[in-house]
């Protein structure tokens, strides 16, 4: 049997807590540096409760739809990260306990069931047309990740009026 190192109850809490949008995440100003062929980019993020978390960001340079931006949790008391959510680009992604496969953006969801089985904490995911590119994909981790925006950060939505 697997170790279970975040239960779904605290994965829920941990990804809903309101947390801080770091500097230089969003925008045209963000420096992507590459490395072995990929844009990589690491922001630390503060929670008013003292947690901390990571955001980081991969594309790949010649492939712009293969992408993953993720939120991690940084286990107190050890240089490990607990993987939150990771949205991906196109490509195929298979969930091994279902035994569902497809080929489209997808995001991926800590699960305690997924820790037990022995597979990383994230493996289980599932399509989603909310993103299509990485800075979709961080404007969907803003809004699902309980990140704290000003009301002039506030998303705007083509269908009000």
């Amino acid at each position: 049997m697997a170790i279970i190192r975040v239960k779904d109850a605290e994965i829920c809490l941990l990804t809903s807590e309101p947390k801080h949008i770091p500097p230089g995440l969003r925008g045209p100003g963000r420096v992507m540096p590459v490395r072995n062929g990929h844009y990589l980019r690491s922001f630390d993020v503060a929670a008013p409760s003292g947690n901390e978390f990571v955001i980081k960001i991969r594309q790949t340079v010649t492939s712009p739809t293969n992408f993953s931006v993720i939120l991690g949790y940084k286990m107190p008391g050890t240089y490990s990260v607990f993987r939150l959510r990771r949205y991906n680009g196109k490509h195929t992604h298979t969930n091994h306990l279902e035994g569902e496969k497809f080929h489209n953006f997808h995001v991926h969801i800590a699960t305690e069931r997924y820790q037990k089985a022995g597979w990383d904490e994230e493996s289980f995911a599932q399509e989603t047309n909310l993103h299509y590119d990485v800075n979709s994909a961080i404007e969907c981790l803003l809004n699902d990740c309980g990140f704290i925006r000003s009301n002039a950060e506030l998303p705007l939505f083509r269908d009000q009026p």
